[in-house]
Parts: C-alpha cells; structure tokens; sequence
C-alpha cells in the first residue's frame, strides 16, 4: 500500500515538474529592442505589432530619440536594431548594414491662413538662411518669415540640409529649434507667420503643406521622382542579422511588412 502511495507521489511530482517547465518556456520570449529616429518610430511601431501578433514569442520594444541615437546605440550594441531617417556617413557605413524600408517625403509646411502654396527650393534656401525675412518677398502678407527646424542630429533636418541647403549654407541663427516633427506641426499650427518641415507621415490637416518647385508632396510624386524632397528609413544592425532578428527584418521587407509600411504613409522599397 506504502509503495503504491509512494509511486503515486511520484507521478504527481513529474506531473507537476512537466506543468511546471512548460509554464516556464511559454514565458520565454525572444527580445528586440529598437530606438533611433521619431520619423521612422510610428512605422516600426505598426511592423512590430503586427509582427507579434503572428508571433507571440518574439517582444519587441521601439523607442525614438533621433537618429543620431539610433546610429549610436545599435553600433555600441544597447539595441538589436537602431532606425534613421538619414544616410550614414562613410565611417558608419562601414560598421553597420542598412535595411531600407521604405522611402519618406519632407513636407514644408505652413500655418493654414499663409496665402503662400508654392515656394522653390532656391527660395527655401534663401528662407532658412536669412535672405529672404519678409513673406511679401514671396506674394504674401507683409509679415516676418519665422523659421522652425529640427535640432542637431536628427535625421529630417541633415537630410532638408543636404537637399535644400546644399550642405554648405547655414540655418539662420534665430531659427526656432524643436525636437520633434509634432513640436514642429506645433509651432506652425499657432503661428501664422511661422515655415517649418515635417514628414509626409505626421501630416495632418491643422497645417498646409506648400508644393516645391510646383509638385506636391505625395507618396505618388515621390514613387514617380518629381518631389525631390525625400530621404531612406533604415533599419540598421551591427554586422548581419541573425536569428529573430533576421527572421523579423526579412518580414519587414517581404510584401506583408511593405503592406504595413505602405499604410503607414511611407513608399515601399518593393515599389
């Protein structure tokens, strides 16, 4: 009688054991942590929930910070992946590879009572460099221009300077500097007078997007080239991607992760 007893508690040990591991390896999980540009976070937000949802065992985390963060953080291995909305200079593309997700329009815009639609570029450079301070200048009211950029390091405003400020000129010194696209639709929102850029993705209605050499900013306009304004959103990793990292940047680029990205307002590299 002991012995069956005995036998039994057994069983029920490496029941139990058995019940136990399980519940143990259902919580494992693979991590991915992302951080880097606030452009690119809204889309790696929309790939990373969709990815978990077909894959409950993978947790991936995004967090913005800028691009410059993004670049120093997956080369100093803090996250698996670091996303940008610029190239990287030679010294860091020879240390990460880039994944390019999808192609990003910068949208200049203005407060929805400027009468202005349609500045060149020549203009803009001369807008965000000082020569041209009055929106008279440009068949608007007789009023001062008031500049709004990004700060340093960010991944819209080194890729506005290099296509529009051709890498050489300065931002006026009195620009009005935010940290953030939405602080910038901000800015522009309560002021009438103020010219800021944003991207295509964080476009809304409270501001007015102004056409660039006579073409508006559009996925369309940018798929076919004639909106210049435009910039890569990487993915980057430190060497070769593996394992659930490799498995998830694969689906970033295969047509369900394109699908995603094509909703979230940016041009699929598959197009």
């Amino acid at each position: 009688m002991k012995l069956k007893h005995g036998l039994g508690l057994v069983l029920i040990l490496i029941i139990a054991t058995a019940v136990y591991s399980t519940i143990i390896t259902e919580k494992q999980y693979e991590r991915i942590d992302v951080a880097g540009s606030t452009s690119v976070q809204p889309v790696a937000e929309a790939l990373a929930q969709e990815y978990m949802k077909a894959h409950p065992r993978v947790k991936i985390t995004v967090q913005g910070g800028g691009s410059g963060l993004g670049i120093r953080s997956v080369s100093q291995d803090i996250v698996a992946i670091g996303t940008s909305s610029m190239e990287l200079n030679d010294n860091e593309g020879g240390k990460l590879k880039e994944y390019v997700i999808g192609k990003e329009g910068i949208v200049v815009a203005v407060n929805l009572k400027n009468p202005v639609d349609v500045i060149s570029k020549d203009d803009l450079r001369a807008i965000f460099t000082g020569n041209i301070s009055n929106w008279k200048e440009l068949g608007g009211p007789d009023a001062p221009i008031n500049v709004v950029v990004r700060e340093d390091g960010s991944g819209t405003r080194k890729t506005f300077d290099d296509l529009v400020l051709k890498k050489t000129d300065k931002v006026k010194s009195d620009a009005i500097v935010q940290i953030s696209t939405e602080s910038i639709k901000l800015v522009v929102e309560q002021d009438p007078n103020a010219i800021g850029y944003i991207s295509l993705a964080h476009m809304s209605p409270n501001v007015k997007a102004v056409k660039v050499d006579g073409v508006y900013p559009s996925m369309e306009t940018i798929l076919g080239g004639t909106y210049e304004l435009h910039r890569p959103f990487l993915f980057l990793t430190k060497g070769e991607a593996k394992g659930a990292v490799k498995e998830f940047l694969e689906w970033c680029l295969s047509p369900d992760g394109q699908k995603i990205v094509e909703n979230e307002k940016i041009v699929p590299v598959a197009s």
